[in-house]
């Protein structure tokens, strides 16, 4: 059985990834090779930016594959050369099992949930938005569906009741990089089991997890107090809750990123701004208020409440909608 140098292929492209790649390093795992995005265009000035995977992996001097397609045969000639053992891959995209089947020990993969619940592109997200309590991080082999493969380990954390997305996002991130490192420890000792997802399910129903797009993003000021809050909580920083504030004259395109919920019967329609012109912006809700904290004009950085106020002189002629 395969000890120290357990040959690796780490596949991942954002932050995300980064800290497990270094994670594995700092284990003084053998990383024969790191496949991640090819560069692209970035920003207004369209400068080419390579992934923040690509950016470590230089540092370290590691054999870097940026294919444009992962069924190319040029590619996995390359991937089949480095012959690894085991394939890593975090925040990366879907593999051909021509790549996942590879390594005698397959591939592994960590995910952002308690696996088999929030399967798909936005777990993190979507734990907070369905106001969850608890999430975790899950690794498990690739098989031919998406997030379906044999859970190896897990591990559960509590969802603070104030946590956005993308401070759970950095404590996943941490806590995945620390698990990926203890499954490819156990896997090359052959000391670890998979374990069948179907088993874990018993009477639960499946809560998926898929891409977000815009319009899931708008705010419907008359759903309930706590739903808007996990929703604005669940899609900060990115790509986050939006509304629109509109007057007879004017309409604005507004990011709601942080806010505090307040839970109190009123007869205040839904959308209604309520301000003190100074520090307060709040609006009404299904049961109550929420009050916003920071947002951002459509084209314009993002402010404190008291900031955005001074800027917005007139805002008691709009309602949020």
């Amino acid at each position: 059985m395969p000890g120290k140098d357990f040959k690796i292929v780490f596949m991942g492209t954002p932050e995300f990834a980064v800290e497990s790649l270094q994670a594995l390093m700092e284990a003084k795992r053998n990383i024969v090779g790191v496949i991640t995005a090819p560069d692209k265009p970035s920003g207004r000035g369209k400068k080419i930016q390579s992934s923040p995977v690509k950016q470590y992996a230089e540092r370290y001097h590691l054999r870097i594959l940026q294919p444009d397609n992962l069924k190319d045969p040029g590619f996995v000639n390359e991937l089949t050369a480095l012959n690894p053992d085991l394939n890593v891959v975090v925040a990366f995209r879907m593999l051909p099992e021509v790549v996942w089947s590879l390594p005698e020990y397959g591939t592994i993969n960590l995910h952002a949930s308690l696996l088999p619940q929030y399967r798909g592109a936005a777990p993190i997200n979507w734990a907070i938005i369905n106001g969850e309590k608890e999430t975790g991080v899950t690794t498990f082999l690739i098989d031919r569906q998406i997030d379906t493969g044999n859970i190896l380990l897990q591990e559960k954390v509590t969802i603070a009741s104030r946590e956005d997305a993308g401070e759970l996002h950095d404590r996943l991130m941490k806590i995945g990089a620390n698990l990926i490192v203890k499954t490819v420890n156990f896997i090359s000792e052959g000391s670890i089991q998979p374990i069948l997802q179907d088993s874990l399910l018993a009477d639960d129903k499946i809560k998926l997890a898929p891409k977000i797009f815009k319009e899931k993003c708008r705010i419907n000021w008359s759903d309930s107090v706590a739903n808007i809050y996990n929703l604005i909580r669940g899609l900060s920083p990115y790509p986050a809750g939006w509304t629109e504030f509109v007057s007879p004259e004017s309409q604005y395109q507004i990011k709601i990123y942080k806010a505090e919920k307040v839970i109190i019967n009123h007869s205040v329609p839904f959308g209604t701004i309520e301000t003190d012109g100074k520090k307060i912006l709040r609006i009404a809700a299904n049961g109550g208020y929420l009050d916003v904290l920071s947002l951002q004009l459509a084209g314009k950085k993002q402010l404190q409440t008291p900031e955005f106020l001074r800027g917005f002189p007139e805002i008691e002629k709009f309602r949020a909608i």
